[in-house]
């Protein structure tokens, strides 16, 4: 096992990482808004370094949507030949395509459909990432709907119950023992989700950007 598997101390490769993360996804934004998308890799690397991540994991972290939006198999290549085989695992196992530039991505439900499958059987640490990127997706939304009601549902590429069930599955995985602090976060904001998706149709004033993403 490396010292960069085991150091909780953060070194240039993880600076390195950061820089990468900026310039892959500069001309990326969360949906319908300007807010620079390394916002969320950001706030994921943040919880997974919360939660007992190490450089490799936190790297995988800010890098975890790389493949998937950014180039798919150049980008996991690129990924592999600067931070190593383990962060492009980690990362690859994270993402649930690997579309070429440009290419579009098979359908939703299939997509989720083979990521649900395969986190089912993941590693902790992919187990751990995932929590992280889900719950702070899951904050998002939820806070969204509070705010903005219903309408935020349409921003999406599937339907409320479509949403609801995708993190369902999510928390009934990653709820299983051995049970973690974040996976328990996970769980109430699910709840939470879960809460207003059932609340009678309502509009609560202008929509405010999304912050959002699944």
């Amino acid at each position: 096992m490396s010292e960069s598997e085991t150091d909780p101390c953060l070194g240039p490769r993880f600076e390195s990482a950061l820089v990468l993360a900026a310039r892959l996804h500069r001309d990326q934004v969360r949906k319908g808004t300007r807010i620079p998308y390394v916002a969320h890799l950001l706030a994921v690397a943040s919880l997974a370094l919360e939660h007992g991540a190490y450089e490799d994991e936190a790297i995988a972290a800010l890098l975890h949507d790389a493949v998937e939006d950014q180039g798919g198999d150049p980008t996991f290549e690129r990924i592999r030949n600067e931070f190593g085989e383990r962060v492009a695992s980690l990362v690859l196992e994270l993402s649930d395509a690997r579309p070429a530039r440009g290419e579009e991505k098979p359908p939703w439900r299939v997509r989720k459909e083979r990521y649900l499958e395969h986190l089912d059987r993941a590693s902790p640490s992919v187990r751990m990432l995932a929590a992280a990127d889900k719950l702070h997706n899951l904050r998002a939304i939820v806070e969204d709907l509070r705010v903005d009601g219903d309408c935020v549902w349409e921003r999406f590429n599937a339907s409320r119950s479509e949403i609801v069930w995708y993190y369902r599955e999510i928390v009934r995985i990653l709820a299983r023992e051995p049970r973690t602090r974040l996976s328990t976060l996970l769980e109430g904001a699910f709840r939470e989700l879960e809460a207003e998706a059932e609340k009678p149709a309502s509009s609560a004033g202008a929509p405010k950007p999304d912050t959002s993403r699944i």
